[in-house]
């Protein structure tokens, strides 16, 4: 045990050895905790029904609509957004060459991922078809490896937005984040106020830009050191007391993740709920980072999050396939009757809780081995050979088929 801890040290104080002096620690501390809160939202508030024809989708919040306070904390999208518009205003301002050639070099960390994911997915899809994985749990299974890919899409497009989000901070300073919430406030008044009935129901569908916009644009005038503590403290405290007027008068639903039978969710598309929570977690993450940069000055506090930033994509696309992974043959292995506590029981007992808690470390363990294989997917492309176009071609096939069962389409 002595000789285990010892190397850790040892790794721990190379890689804070390696860390550039610039590096901005508590900015990818941040990253890193929002990273995380990703699988361990999904895998704690999403859970699985297993009948006759197999698994499909269930929540414990349907059930326990109590502990909805835990997707609080548990959606730090907002963060993501803050420190990724802060990071892209770093980089923009250090590119290069020109600026499509560095939105191009972004995307494509963003794209290759996702492509390997989708490809292998496809495979794995025909291949347990084969084997008679019944096709409610093929289905189940494609939906929830696609669901996190919504994010990357997203995040795409306002990536590609950054030189905006620039000219838009150097303009209006931290303001520049404010007709974002006027726009997402006045389509939830359309959908959600006297008029909802004459509303069309894709409505919703225009706050996807500006409600995940709103983080990021912050992160960009965060960069551009046009957001001090005074404005840091104006958004926690702003966004605290939008956030429990909305609940309270307003009557938004508690939860900030689908729960499925409900009519109205907070998250797909966002509502003026995910805003408000996105400004007090922004404005207390600018708080905290001078605390949070000190506490990340100790080599083994900072190995993790490094590991964590270097896989950040990996753990996006790769999460619930860990969780696939434990449930599916566990379904297979109960088709008898036989349902296994915390994984293929329906999420609707405090003993659920309690299991599901127990599988984590599986889970964490399972994507920790996936992630030693899928991470080469993060690895820039071989180019310019016909056998690398051929592959590349045959990825995107795949991924394409894969996407159009996993959206319902086939």
């Amino acid at each position: 045990m002595n000789a285990v801890r010892e190397n850790a040290r040892r790794l721990a104080a190379r890689i804070d050895t390696a860390t550039p002096a610039h590096r901005d620690r508590a900015v990818d501390g941040l990253r890193a905790l929002a990273l995380l809160a990703v699988p361990l939202g999904h895998w704690m508030l999403g859970g699985f029904r297993l009948d006759a024809d197999g698994l499909h989708n269930a929540s414990p919040l349907a059930a326990f609509g109590a502990i909805a306070p835990a997707s609080w904390v548990l959606q730090m999208l907002g963060i993501f957004f803050l420190v990724g518009g802060y990071a892209s205003v770093l980089s923009y301002r250090r590119r290069a060459s020109t600026t499509a050639a560095w939105l191009g070099g972004r995307l494509a960390r963003l794209g290759r991922p996702v492509l390997g994911v989708s490809a292998v997915w496809a495979v794995l899809l025909a291949a347990l078809s084969a084997l008679g994985v019944p096709g409610d749990t093929l289905r189940t299974g494609a939906t929830l490896v696609i669901q996190p890919l919504w994010f990357v899409g997203v995040y795409t497009v306002v990536t590609a937005l950054t030189p905006v989000c620039v000219a838009s901070a150097r303009g209006l300073g931290g303001w520049a984040a404010l007709p974002l919430t006027a726009f997402v406030a006045a389509v939830d008044f359309l959908r959600y106020g006297p008029y909802a009935e004459a509303m069309p129901s894709w409505l919703g569908v225009l706050n996807v830009l500006p409600g995940w916009l709103f983080a990021y644009q912050l992160g960009v005038s965060w960069g551009e050191g046009r957001i001090g503590r005074r404005g840091a403290r104006l958004l926690l405290t702003g966004g605290a007391v939008l956030f429990a007027v909305l609940l309270l008068v307003f009557h938004y639903p508690a939860s900030m993740v689908g729960v499925p039978g409900e009519a109205r969710t907070n998250s797909h598309p966002p509502s003026l709920l995910v805003v408000a929570l996105a400004a007090a977690q922004s404005g207390a993450a600018i708080l905290l980072r001078d605390r949070l940069g000190r506490l990340l000055r100790r080599p083994l506090l900072w190995a993790p999050v490094v590991v964590i930033n270097l896989s950040a994509m990996t753990i996006l696309c790769w999460h619930q396939s860990a969780m696939l992974a434990a449930a599916v043959p566990a379904s297979l292995a109960g088709a008898g009757g036989t349902a296994v506590a915390g994984l293929t029981t329906a999420p609707d007992t405090v003993g659920w809780i309690l299991a599901r808690t127990a599988w984590l470390p599986v889970f964490t363990g399972l994507l920790v081995l996936i992630a030693r294989y899928a991470r080469r997917f993060e690895a820039p492309w071989e180019s310019g050979t016909r056998a690398a176009n051929t592959r590349r071609a045959l990825a995107g096939v795949l991924a394409a088929g894969f996407a159009v069962f996993a959206l319902g389409l086939a």
